[in-house]
């Protein structure tokens, strides 16, 4: 692994990010069956990437971290579902930008329930999310099927927040290959008894598109990430990650013809900038 093949890796996995959208708005199912088919082929492409490295995803865990992981398994789950839900109702740019919401949550998270200290530039950073939200939801008023669609996307980053707050206190000494497996079963397990009975009408062109986005947006992307950070920091692997709404904009402008407006395209300009911002200054610190 060399610097400039790290740099290759991050942004193909950041485009892998953005295309998660473009899939939620091919595959004609259920948010809970689009879930439960991605973890099952992230698991799949894990458990490959993992022969493939040689490294065993299977440990014993203890009691606590085994508990931490179900409970991160039902917040990514969480995650998914409501992200998929917004890209259905309000499309792929609202529900990305929607999601990129979770650093501010995350942010708040830490002032109220681990009580550190919030600075001022955090805050800065919460208010320019707040404001790119405000410029990006099409009106105030929720028989908007773009401002429901936003709904579930702020729905989404703050699960992911949740989700990311979790990880931080309960995978340390844990490889994140082992994290992510781990993970995406509980993922499975948990949305087999709200999708199972929507297996057989899933259709073949569907199950080829949950198949691409369960082995290429989810298994290979996390692969591709952290084989990347070997080489990257983590500031310069933040920077390219940030551009995941950028992606997901444009893929859905081209293939879908969702053109942004100029007021979506500047709150999406605020939100990537306060991610970029945010990843810059815990990198500093």
């Amino acid at each position: 692994m060399t610097r400039q093949r790290a740099l290759v890796y991050i942004h193909i996995a950041a485009v892998l990010f953005g295309l998660t959208g473009v899939f939620g708005e091919l595959i004609q199912a259920s948010a809970a069956l689009i879930t439960l088919g991605r973890a099952l082929f992230a698991v799949v492409a894990l458990l490959g990437f993992s022969r493939l490295q040689r490294r065993p995803l299977f440990t014993s865990l203890t009691p606590a971290q085994l508990f931490m992981l179900i409970v991160a398994g039902c917040l990514l789950a969480a995650h998914w579902v409501t992200f998929f839900i917004s890209v259905k109702v309000g499309g792929i740019a609202v529900a990305t930008l929607g999601f990129a919401s979770f650093p501010a949550f995350i942010t708040l998270f830490e002032g109220l329930l681990f009580r550190e200290k919030v600075r001022l530039a955090e805050w800065l950073v919460l208010g320019l999310v707040t404001l790119g939200l405000v410029l990006v939801t099409p009106s105030f008023d929720f028989a908007d099927q773009g401002t429901v669609g936003l709904a579930w996307g702020i729905l989404s980053g703050l699960s992911f927040a949740l989700l990311a707050l979790s990880n931080r206190r309960s995978t340390v000494g844990l490889d994140a290959m082992q994290v992510a497996c781990g993970q995406n079963i509980v993922v499975v397990l948990a949305m087999l008894p709200f999708a199972a009975s929507q297996l057989p009408q899933l259709a073949g062109i569907d199950l080829f598109w949950i198949v691409l986005l369960g082995v290429f947006c989810t298994g290979l992307s996390h692969y591709l990430f952290v084989s990347s950070l070997t080489k990257l920091n983590a500031r310069t692997a933040g920077l390219v990650i940030a551009l995941e709404p950028v992606y997901a904009i444009a893929f859905a402008w081209v293939l879908f013809s969702q053109e942004p407006s100029l007021r979506m395209m500047a709150g999406a300009v605020l939100i990537v900038a306060a991610i970029v911002w945010s990843g810059l200054r815990k990198a500093a610190h």
